[in-house]
């Protein structure tokens, strides 16, 4: 699962990181800093449109008009390609969402212990995502989804499920329109970071507050 994450680097350092030139996207060195985005905000997506890729803030959720809950955040990707609920999604509005890490919870004692979550080496992540395109759009519930995968190996005592992190150098295939849904599956499967890949530490509890936000929620540090 994924129910909060940080993307508080630049587009200079996302952009570079998946070989995207000055010419495709606008470059911008000053850092997002949003070290806690919740459900229900706008996030930067990176997204192909027109044959062009687009970074655009959309709203992170989804809930088509039939459904009479509280929009989803995250869609499993052992499913998300042929259930009713995100199979269109999947075959036209596959996005990437960059990213620093990611936070999860582990129970300990009568609370909570929250972990952030990132890579080893400190790059840059790359979230499946799915949603509605077109992107731009103003006003929607209907956004995106981050897609899931199982966990393994020791990431699995802090959570059983995690974001689906590509390879840099999958991202584009994954947001090709010309990419068929089977082939993204085969993305999906074949190019996603092991848990390996990964390191993880305590964080504040601060985090817990969504209108927390600054450097010091993804450093180390107990429960407060």
């Amino acid at each position: 699962m994924c129910g909060r994450f940080a993307q508080y680097s630049s587009r200079d350092d996302y952009f570079e990181a998946l070989g995207i030139g000055p010419e495709e996207l606008t470059r911008d060195s000053e850092p997002i800093g949003r070290y806690n985005v919740a459900p229900a905000t706008k996030v930067l997506l990176l997204s192909e449109r027109d044959g062009e890729l687009k970074f655009d803030p959309v709203y992170w959720g989804y809930g088509p008009e039939w459904w009479d809950k509280q929009p989803l955040i995250n869609a499993r990707g052992e499913t998300a390609a042929s259930g009713r609920m995100f199979k269109p999604l999947w075959e036209h509005g596959r996005a990437i969402v960059p990213a620093d890490g990611w936070f999860e919870w582990q129970r300990s004692g009568a609370g909570k212990q929250p972990y952030f979550i990132y890579h080893r080496e400190g790059q840059p992540l790359f979230f499946a995502a799915i949603g509605k395109p077109p992107f731009d759009r103003e006003h929607s519930r209907e956004g995106f989804v981050i897609v899931t995968a199982a966990s393994n190996q020791g990431m699995v005592d802090i959570h059983d499920r995690r974001p689906l992190v590509l390879t840099a150098d999958a991202v584009r295939e994954w947001l090709s329109n010309e990419t068929s849904p089977a082939r993204a599956a085969e993305i999906a499967r074949d190019s996603a970071l092991p848990e390996s890949a990964f390191t993880w530490h305590p964080v504040t509890t601060k985090v817990g507050n969504v209108h927390n936000q600054g450097p010091e929620l993804v450093q180390t540090g107990d429960s407060d």
